[in-house]
Formats: structure tokens, sequence, C-alpha cells
């Protein structure tokens, strides 16, 4: 019998050229002497976490003292805009974050316009879009969070999960926040909810909640962010969530690993990190923190540093949640892009990219449904399996869905339709919770012309009862 030849493979230099080309890129650390306000700022300085919240840019005029003329009276008066007639957040912009905005130049107004950094941190009027600025459905707590609090502040919406909000306070305020509702100063547009309970009772009933729930595995401790609750008592809360036996899971939400990782290389904070890290091991708990990066820019030496600081000192991972945003990271090369320096350059897993909830304000930023699901197919085969990230769905009383779980969808409408699996606190005496199905919505702007019209009919106000 003849021997069988197998085909070469083709020389590399003769392959097609792939739809995305992966090549390493180190991290850099911009330099924050092209700032003019920022021209005599020494690295200690900058390393120093008291020197970046006491920096933190939270009005125009502060903004005009860091970045100088290089920016114009137009777009100055751009933000000043937004910020009185839209900004559902208050500024609040630590220097570490600005420094990500443009990092290649010193400020310049056609720069910061198309940064997308600049595009989600710093938003201006006339990035909004101008004749749909919110969804005639977008609601300021658009997933019913507070609806499903069993004491104030815990969301139990998951069968096996809780969320836990400790503060309402962030290092930085992100302009497309979910919890714009109850995080952060008010502004003209959106008078904040508070709190009423102290913390320590608040935590007091959490945990309260927790011990006398043994169906409850997972608990999420977020906010606002964890990295501005006082550290003794961040400590003392995850100490006490550790005694619980049936809590196994235990994951810390901070973007201020992205925005402050000052914060997270402070000594004793990683001593302490340390020391539960340990107790979680003994015990068989993971606790890991979840980050959210949204363009590659971010990933600078000291986040990287941060993050990795956190792994020695023992959590099982740090993962990123991103959220998917028009005019930020919307391309499957701004994606794979971020995935690979979150991975390469700071061991931080792609884990999830939202699609933007519906909140006031954010039609500019949100995509249609069939968008993320073309970019989840660009995405795949590119990266390693366990750190391909899903793009998902949170959809209203249903929960975190791949975009592909859709049961049906009316692209000239925009409506997608949904089914869970599980009741929610709201529901645990509906019978018929399982059956009913719930709706998202596309932005209407993004539809074709006959489902942009119908979204201003009648029929559609009578369908969506606004």
């Amino acid at each position: 019998m003849a021997n069988t030849v197998l085909p070469s493979a083709p020389a590399i230099t003769e392959a097609l050229p792939q739809p995305y080309q992966y090549r390493h890129r180190e991290a850099v650390e911009p330099d924050w002497t092209r700032f003019p306000g920022w021209r005599t700022v020494t690295a200690a300085q900058w390393r120093d976490p008291q020197w970046q919240r006491a920096n933190c840019v939270k009005t125009v005029k502060q903004l005009r003292e860091v970045a100088g003329p290089g920016l114009d009276e137009a777009f100055y008066a751009d933000l000043e805009l937004d910020q009185r007639e839209h900004a559902t957040m208050s500024l609040l912009l630590p220097p570490q974050v600005l420094n990500t905005i443009a990092p290649g130049s010193a400020p310049a107004t056609a720069a910061w316009y198309g940064d997308p950094v600049r595009r989600y941190m710093l938003p201006v009027a006339s990035d909004r879009h101008p004749l749909r600025e919110s969804h005639p459905l977008a609601s300021r707590d658009s997933l019913h969070e507070a609806e499903m609090w069993v004491v104030e502040g815990l969301t139990h919406r998951y069968p096996t999960k809780v969320l836990a909000e400790l503060v309402t306070t962030c290092p930085q305020y992100c302009g497309h926040c979910t919890r714009m509702d109850l995080v952060g100063n008010s502004t003209p547009q959106v008078t904040k909810y508070r709190f009423v309970l102290r913390p320590a009772d608040r935590l007091d009933r959490m945990i309260d909640y927790l011990r006398a729930t043994p169906t409850v595995r997972d608990v999420v401790v977020s906010g606002g962010d964890v990295a501005n609750v006082p550290w003794p008592r961040l400590r003392s809360f995850l100490d006490r969530l550790l005694d619980i036996e049936s809590i196994r899971d235990i994951r810390l939400a901070s973007k201020g690993l992205i925005g402050l990782p000052q914060h997270w290389l402070a000594p004793d904070l990683l001593d302490g990190m340390a020391e539960l890290a340990a107790k979680a091991r003994s015990r068989g708990v993971s606790l890991a923190m979840h980050t959210h990066a949204n363009a590659a820019q971010q990933v600078t030496p000291l986040v990287a540093e941060a993050s990795r600081a956190l792994l020695d000192a023992g959590l099982r991972d740090v993962r990123n949640q991103g959220v998917l945003m028009e005019g930020v990271n919307a391309t499957p090369e701004a994606l794979l892009d971020l995935c690979f320096g979150l991975l390469d350059n700071a061991g931080i897993m792609p884990y999830y990219f939202y699609l933007c909830d519906m909140i006031p304000g954010a039609e500019h930023w949100r995509l249609s449904l069939d968008k993320a699901q073309q970019l989840q197919h660009a995405i795949m085969g590119y990266l390693p399996g366990f750190a391909t990230p899903r793009i998902v769905c949170d959809v209203p009383y249903v929960g975190k869905r791949w975009v592909h779980q859709v049961d049906s969808y009316d692209r000239e409408r925009g409506i997608s339709s949904w089914r869970k699996n599980y009741r929610t606190s709201v529901e645990h005496d509906d019978q018929d919770a399982l059956g009913r199905t719930h709706h998202y919505y596309d932005p209407v702007h993004t539809l074709p012309e006959a489902g942009r019209r119908w979204w201003d009919t009648d029929e559609a106000r009578t369908a969506g009862a606004w």
C-alpha cells in the first residue's frame, strides 16, 4: 500500500491575515506630568492613595486647573451643559483615571472627544443622543434591586446569591452607573436615594439574614465600591461572612482596582487581605475580586501591580466585568485588546461584558442585542476558553442571560423576550413566575425606520405602559 502523503501547511508568510491579529502590548503608565496642573507631582505622590483622593477632579473649574488651555472653551462649555442638564452622576475623577484619557499626548480637545475612557468617565452634552437621550422605558433602578432588598442594601435576587451594598460612594463616578439612583451625589436631574439605617446596623442585619438563610452560598460585596468602605469595617464584615457555614463564595466588587489601584497597594490592607484569604482557604471558601475596566489603556502597570499583589495575598481570582458601550469598546478589536491586556499584563480574568442597562441618559452608550450577539461571535476562538468573556443581558426581573439565550426577538421593534428558571425574592409565592415572559429593549435609534416610527405610536405607549 502506498504511503499517504499529508498536505503540508502553507508557509506562515502565505497565510491570509486573520480578522484580528494578536500582539503582546506592554502596559504603560502614562506620563502624568503632561498635564499642566501635575507637572511637579512626584512618583511618590502619585503612588499615595491619599494624594489621589485629595486631588480628585470634582468640578469643571478643577479640570481647567489640571488640564489647562489644551482643552478649548467649547469643551468646557459642553461639559458644564451636561452636568447642568443631563448627567445622572456628579463629577468625581481620581488623577489615575484622568491620566488614562488620551494617554499619548498633552490634553487636547480633538483627542479627548474621541477617547474611549473620556466618553464614559467624563460625558459631555454632545455625546448624548440628540433625539432619544433615554429609552421610553428607562428607569432609575432598572434592575429593581431595591425592590428585592431583604434588609436595607441586601438584594436577594438569585436563589443562592445575594448582593450586599455596603456603601453608596465610589472612588470615581461612571456616567453609565447602573445604580445611579443610589450611588453618589445628587445632580440637577437626579435626587439620590439614601440609606436610612446606620452602617453598623445595616451590616449587622445583613449578617443576621445570611446566618438565618442557609440557601445562600454566594455573596457579592459591593456598593458603591468596597474601596470606599473603611478597611476595619470591611475586614470585620468579611471576617463575619467567613464564619457563616453556608457561605462558599465571596466576591469583592471594586472598580477602584482600575481607577485607584493605589488604595489596594496599601501594606496594611494587603496584610489584612492575606489573613482573610488564609481563613477563606482553611474553610474552603473562594475569595475573589471583581473589577471593571472597559478600555485597554486603563490597564496600566499600577493596576497590574495591585492586581498581582492581591493575587499574591491569596485571592483566588481577580475578574473583570465590563460594560459594552458604543464609542468605548463596541468592536471586536477593542474587546480583544482589552481582554489580552487584562490577561497578559495584570493577571485579571475577562469574565463578563454586560449590555448597558436601561437607565436614563444612556441611549448613546447602549447597543442592540443583535450587535451584542455579533460581538460574542467575533471574539470566540482568540482567547483561551476559560478566559473568553460571556456577553450578557441583565434582564429586569430575570437576571443575567447570555445574549444568545433570548427566546424570541423582534428586531424591527427591538423587543427581546426572555424566560427565567427561578423565582426572585419578590416572586416567592407567585405560581406563574416561571411561565411569565420578560422583555428587554434595544435603543430606538438602532431600529429600522418602521420600528422607530412604532415607538412614537399610541400602540407602543399602551404596550409599554409609559
